[in-house]
């Protein structure tokens, strides 16, 4: 098992994690609390998860909470940047970097749920 700070996916994770960070910061104080706050507490429950799926030996829940809250923290920064709290710039590296974070969840769900010894299964 790899430590979780050298896997991709939680170097993905963390690096979103920043990106929310830079994107709240800057944002209306209006939203600062509401949808700011949302998307930093999504940001870090996915990084969090990365760490739970590592050190699992089930990793499938950790792993789809981690594509809910994803989904969760996109919607946000879509509307974020919607309602111009964000510049599109700051959107299009987050999505860059979730799409990347999805894309690993979803590789690793799959490869931990493929049957062991070369796919050959079950034989009575």
């Amino acid at each position: 098992m790899a430590t979780h700070t050298t896997l991709a996916i939680y170097k993905a994770a963390y690096d979103l994690l920043g990106l929310s960070a830079d994107m709240v910061k800057n944002m209306n104080r209006d939203y600062k609390r509401t949808i700011g706050e949302k998307i930093s507490i999504e940001c870090i429950e996915i990084t969090v998860l990365v760490f739970r799926a590592n050190v699992a030996k089930n990793k499938e829940p950790h792993l789809m909470e981690l594509l809910e809250r994803l989904q969760v923290a996109e919607l946000l920064i879509r509307l974020a940047m919607d309602k111009r709290l964000i510049p599109p710039s700051a959107y299009a590296q987050a999505i860059e970097k979730s799409t990347s974070i999805g894309k690993q969840a979803n590789g690793w769900r799959k490869s931990t749920s493929r049957p062991l010894h070369g796919g050959q299964g079950h034989h009575d």
